[in-house]
Formats: structure tokens, C-alpha cells, sequence
């Protein structure tokens, strides 16, 4: 009896660990979870399209000297300014431009130079004359730039530009005297190089910051004044600018954000 009860035990534990490994088979895996991908960014095309742009500056410009004839006066002849200075002044611009490539863009622009004072001084022999008058300008420039990049935002850059300038001369007086040479007005030969950088403000307006060195050729600075002499000629000037405007790109700008492209969601990996 001791047997049989003993051989239905074992036959029943036997069937219980069959059981459970037969169940076993029939369990899923585990399902293990893979680390999301990393975003992919499209890399954005190239940037391009038209833009305006607005710009004031601080400059001070270096007077070059200046010439006069005296053939209207008994002493006759020629003379040169002994002193001659222009003080600092301010102007405003606006221009259109156009962005080529990543690197490359071209604008035309327009500056007004608001009226500088001058001070100089002549002489001759025995006698003294102090000069007094104002100087502005109206500055049109066609201009290339190089961009060298972006960084955080921010684009450095550095340009050149070639044009005109409409110089306008007040009337070069002595305050001590009754000696009056009425201004002139002309057309001139302008230069300019520049660098500076531009911020991305948001995705279509940049602030740009920079400097400008421009070079206005020489031109006629004064009519003739029978009580005193005239015509006179300066030598043109050489103006250092600290500007600042914005630029708004109408085109595509490389201020927008780069685009996330689509990543189909992973597929999940089972263990065995």
C-alpha cells in the first residue's frame, strides 16, 4: 500500500513540474523598450531672396585740406587753408539688397549727413582770417559683402562699396569781418570698406552692427567774393562710421530655426 500511495505522489509532483514547464512555452517575453532615436534636423537649403534694411551712424571725417585763388583781389594768386576741421556729426540711411547665397549679398544705399561745422583759418603776410561754415552730404552706394558665417545667430561679415556723393558747402564766412564766399554743391567720387557682424533678432529681422571707412574725392568748396577771394577747392575727406539698423529679410533667411524631420516611431524588440 506504502508503494502505491509513493508512486502516486511522485507521479503527481512529476505531472505538476511537467505542467509548469509546458506552461512556460506559452508565456510572452518581455517586451523591452529601446532608447527614442535622436532628433534628425534638415539641414536648411540655401538662404536667399530680397531685403531692406535701415541705418543711422555717429562718424567724424578728417578735412584734407583746401585751396582758394585770390585773382580777384589785389594780392593775386593762390593760397592754401592754414587749419581745418570738421566736427563729428550724425546721418540716416535706408537701402535695398538682395541675398545671393549662404556667403554672398549686394545692396544699394542711401545716406544723409546731416550738417557738420567747420572751423579753419588762413593768412597771408600780416593779415589773419578765421573761416567758419558747415559741411553735409548726401552718400549713394552700391556695396558687396561677404558673410563669413553663422554662429549662435550671429554673422560676421566684411564688404566694400563704390558710389557718389552730392557734398553741400554753407557759406564759408569770417565771424570777425565782413568777409562772406558763398557755398557750392557737387557731385563727387565716394569709396567705402566695411565690417561688422549682424544678430538674429528673429527669424526675418537682424540687428546689424559695424564699422564704415569712407573716402569722398575733392571737389569746388567756395564761390568768389570780390571783398575777399575765391573760387576755393578742398581736398575731400576721410570719414570714420560707428553704424547700426536692422535688416529685414523677405526671402529665405538663415535666422529660421532648422525644421525636425518626421522619424517614424521605433519598433519594439522582443527577448526570448
Amino acid at each position: 500500500m506504502f508503494n502505491t500511495v509513493r508512486k502516486a505522489l511522485c507521479a503527481a509532483l512529476f505531472a505538476g513540474m511537467a505542467g509548469s514547464a509546458f506552461a512556460a512555452d506559452f508565456v510572452e517575453p518581455p517586451v523591452v523598450e529601446q532608447a527614442p532615436p535622436e532628433p534628425v534636423y534638415e539641414q536648411p537649403a540655401d538662404v536667399g531672396g530680397w531685403y531692406i534694411r535701415g541705418d543711422i551712424d555717429y562718424h567724424k571725417s578728417r578735412f584734407r585740406g583746401a585751396d582758394y585763388i585770390t585773382y580777384g583781389t589785389p594780392a593775386g594768386g593762390t593760397g592754401s587753408f592754414d587749419t581745418g576741421s570738421l566736427k563729428g556729426g550724425f546721418s540716416a540711411g535706408a537701402g535695398v539688397g538682395y541675398q545671393i547665397t549662404n556667403h554672398f549679398r549686394a545692396d544699394f544705399t542711401g545716406d544723409y549727413w546731416f550738417k557738420s561745422k567747420f572751423n579753419g583759418s588762413t593768412s597771408c603776410g600780416s593779415c589773419f582770417s578765421t573761416e567758419v561754415g558747415h559741411f553735409s552730404a548726401l552718400l549713394l552706394m552700391a556695396n558687396a559683402y561677404a558673410d563669413l558665417g553663422t554662429w549662435h545667430g550671429v554673422t560676421p561679415y566684411v564688404g566694400a562699396g563704390i558710389g557718389g556723393a552730392h557734398v553741400k558747402w554753407d557759406s564759408i564766412s569770417d565771424p570777425n569781418t565782413t568777409e562772406f564766399n558763398p557755398g557750392s554743391s557737387n557731385w563727387r567720387f565716394a569709396y567705402a570698406l566695411m565690417a561688422g557682424a549682424s544678430y538674429c533678432m528673429t527669424d526675418r529681422v537682424k540687428l546689424d552692427v559695424g564699422y564704415r571707412y569712407s573716402h569722398i574725392q575733392g571737389g569746388r568748396m567756395f564761390e568768389f567774393d570780390a571783398t575777399s577771394a575765391g573760387p576755393g577747392f578742398d581736398h575731400g575727406f576721410d570719414t570714420h562710421e560707428v553704424r547700426g539698423g536692422l535688416r529685414y529679410q523677405f526671402g529665405k533667411s538663415d535666422c529660421a530655426p532648422p525644421q525636425q524631420a518626421y522619424a517614424p516611431e521605433p519598433e519594439p524588440v522582443y527577448t526570448k
